[in-house]
């Protein structure tokens, strides 16, 4: 029987779900969302970073920006995103850390 996905609706909008919640919502995680989209869906970030990738002289910068998503010690999601101008980011891939 289909059962509807509103409770997965409910735990939105900001606050970090715990991590079965934050599980079932990582299905809906798609490449080009953008941060207020990833943050949405996901609560705040537990860590961030920023990486720089190198650029030539007269190139623009290039890096990603790291999100990190913890419960506990042993389970992390980390979504990353790539950047089309500085301020513009978008979802370029994510990866548990342990499943």
């Amino acid at each position: 029987a289909w059962i509807p996905s509103a409770g997965a609706q409910a735990s939105r909008g900001g606050a970090h779900p715990g991590f079965a919640q934050a599980e079932r919502n990582a299905v809906e995680l798609k490449q080009g969302m953008t941060l207020e989209e990833v943050q949405k869906l996901l609560g705040k970030p537990k860590r961030t970073a920023l990486r720089s990738t190198g650029s030539a002289a007269g190139e623009p910068w290039r890096g990603t920006l790291q999100w990190t998503y913890a419960w506990g010690t042993e389970r992390s999601l980390q979504v990353v995103f790539a950047a089309k101008t500085p301020e513009q980011w978008y979802v370029d891939s994510w990866d548990w850390s342990i499943y």
